[in-house]
């Protein structure tokens, strides 16, 4: 009943809400299924700012399509930085998972291929130990669903290279 009044639907809800919509729509659509989303800590990250973000993007709505489902975290700071910002998250109820890196550093379960492609839409946030801001990008590359992805830093160069260069 609505033929010709509309131009596109941006529908907001459920992966089976998009789904349907997007199927049954006749009209464009712009609609994204899942929520891949990544926050890279950069080894310029301001440590507050960093523990404040990362809990927040990813406790404050865990069912939500840009929820954090994977913390990225520069090596050249993991050693120190990292325990910091499992203890926040855990102590927020999140479980936790890392790659062959991460629990070397802090006690966390073993993530599994599958963690890098899950969208938990829960309290459990995958944790993988990268070589600077390239080890990041290819990470989402790889893995991401060009939802939403983050950088925390304080360098300029950075961020910028960051937001030029991942396809989100």
């Amino acid at each position: 009943g609505l033929e010709g009044k509309l131009d596109v639907l941006v529908p907001r809800g459920g992966k089976s809400l998009v789904a349907r919509v997007q199927e049954e729509a006749r009209v464009p659509v712009i609609g994204h299924l899942e929520g891949l989303c990544h926050t890279y800590i950069h080894e310029k990250a301001d440590p507050a700012k960093a523990e404040s973000i990362v809990v927040n993007a990813k406790m404050r709505r865990v069912g939500v399509c840009g929820s954090t489902e994977t913390m990225l975290i520069d090596a050249s700071v993991a050693l120190g930085l990292l325990p910091r910002l499992a203890k926040a998250l855990g102590g927020a109820g999140c479980a936790l998972r890392g790659d062959d890196r991460a629990p070397a550093i802090h006690q966390m379960k073993t993530a599994t291929v599958e963690d890098w492609t899950t969208e938990y839409l829960a309290p459990i946030l995958s944790i993988a130990v990268v070589d600077g801001i390239e080890g990041a990008m290819n990470h989402i590359a790889t893995y991401g669903s060009q939802h939403t992805e983050s950088i925390v830093t304080e360098g300029d160069a950075a961020a910028e290279r960051f937001l030029a260069e991942v396809d989100s």
